[in-house]
């Protein structure tokens, strides 16, 4: 199926109970035994499972083209889940121009339970070789990168992680499953932070995790996923299953007008530089047309006169919302 037929029919089923074509709410945190013990449709606790997790997992797994997912509370718990699961001691390599939440969780938090964290530009995979180690255990990518709009090369980047046995996951978070498919590219892990296109409303947080493959990794995820607890609420399982639907129309959109106003600002005077990975310019834009299916709705520009110059800019703005996050109808 095209990806436009998932977004609208992956784990979505007419209700077996009534035949309502949208889904129900599960809000029970527990579920009923049967008399000898077992338990209808395997679900025992919400914690380990709820029908509108499960739905959304399933549609996730499909629209990633994975073996599995596990839907978190959000996508720093999901970033958290996959560091979680490597063995104290383990070394990571993540790109210098990233999320800042992913670096300060890596060194703030699992840092002193000797988590050991070096910080490269991606763009050159020789850097990435260069800070390889034996304690390697994970490339983290991020492409596009917040938030300079950088691309990196994700097939090379996991062949470098497996040449060392080392994990490559990808943050595939301001591409969506729509514009770009890490696991395709080689990625063992996709993920995304939920709240952003996925949700596509700005109403609901959550995180998410793809494996490309049934494996200990998927398992010891799902683990870490039940045990600690970090989970989303079935409301909000339900309200991105909502966003999924429109999720392939709405990036277009975003990025038809994302390349526009791109090209209109790379003209303006009082502009420096103008950074999204559409233009023909951008130092990555061949990488970007090879791995991506569009160039994604978020752009960064450097305005002439510093920050002061910026910040008034942004003060003048009418339609745009100055706001943190993406993904959503306000234009952030």
């Amino acid at each position: 199926m095209r990806i436009e037929t998932l977004a609208v029919h992956a784990g979505h089923a007419p209700d077996p109970t009534t035949g309502a074509v949208t889904p129900p709410i599960h809000l029970s945190t527990t579920f009923e035994r049967e008399v000898d013990g077992q338990y209808r449709a395997g679900l025992v606790y919400s914690r380990y499972a709820n029908p509108n997790r499960t739905a959304l997992e399933e549609c996730l797994t499909r629209l990633e083209g994975g073996a599995g997912a596990a839907c978190f509370a959000s996508g720093s718990a999901a970033t958290a889940a996959v560091l979680q699961s490597l063995e104290p001691g383990a070394h990571v390599i993540v790109p210098d121009d990233a999320y800042f939440g992913t670096v300060k969780l890596m060194r703030d938090i699992f840092g002193p339970w000797k988590l050991e964290v070096s910080v490269v530009d991606m763009t050159e995979p020789r850097c990435v070789e260069e800070a390889l180690k034996p304690s390697t255990k994970l490339i983290w990518v991020e492409t596009p990168s917040n938030p300079l709009l950088r691309v990196v090369d994700i097939a090379r980047l996991a062949t470098i992680a497996h040449s060392r046995s080392a994990l490559c996951v990808v943050d595939n978070t301001w591409a969506s499953p729509v514009l770009q498919q890490p696991l395709a590219l080689g990625a063992d892990v996709a993920m995304h932070a939920t709240t952003k296109y996925l949700g596509g409303h700005s109403d609901v947080l959550g995180g998410a995790l793809v494996w490309r493959s049934d494996n200990a990794l998927g398992q010891r995820l799902r683990a870490i996923q039940t045990s600690i607890g970090a989970v989303p609420s079935p409301f909000e399982c339900w309200l991105t299953m909502r966003g999924i639907r429109t999720l392939p129309w709405r990036m277009r959109a975003h990025s038809g007008n994302a390349m526009q106003l791109a090209q209109y600002l790379t003209k303006h005077d009082h502009i420096e530089a103008v950074h999204y990975p559409g233009l023909p310019d951008h130092p990555a834009h061949e990488i970007a047309s090879r791995q991506m299916m569009g160039f994604g709705g978020m752009l960064s520009l450097q305005v002439q006169g510093g920050r002061d110059a910026a910040m008034a800019l942004t003060g003048r703005l009418r339609i745009v919302t100055r706001a943190t996050s993406l993904g959503g109808h306000p234009g952030y």
